[in-house]
């Protein structure tokens, strides 16, 4: 459970700095349209930047620190289902969910089995 804490970590600081630091990198890369105000993206790596921060100190325990890593599980359940509301509606292009595979689909399962666990231990705190 430690291990896979510290690499969500370390996989969200580089993602979240990558998209303050280079905004319209992403775009380019999928040939999607530049967005017009890219801070508003650049806001979105500084939120992943600090999931990063969040699961690096759950990794100490992460069955005490639950919450953080039952937060962080909740935005990978919501964020997909956001991007098929808004791919179905016209809103985004489909190249928009290749950053599901990395940000959200990998970490279903370590993140469910890491809760789940904590259910099982009565979700002490």
């Amino acid at each position: 459970m430690k291990t896979v804490m510290r690499i969500a970590a370390v996989y969200n600081l580089i993602w979240g700095a990558w998209v303050v630091l280079f905004p319209l990198a992403f775009f380019k890369l999928t040939g999607m349209a530049e967005p017009v105000h890219p801070v508003i993206w650049q806001g979105m790596g500084m939120v992943i930047g600090v999931y990063g921060l969040g699961y690096w100190w759950s990794a100490v325990n992460p069955v005490k620190h639950w919450p953080i890593i039952a937060v962080g599980f909740l935005g990978k359940i919501f964020g997909p289902i956001g991007f098929v509301f808004n791919y179905l509606t016209g809103v985004v292009p489909a190249a928009f969910g290749l950053t599901l595979i990395t940000n959200d689909l990998i970490w279903w399962i370590p993140f469910f089995l890491i809760l789940n666990e904590v259910r099982r231990k009565g979700w002490e705190l």
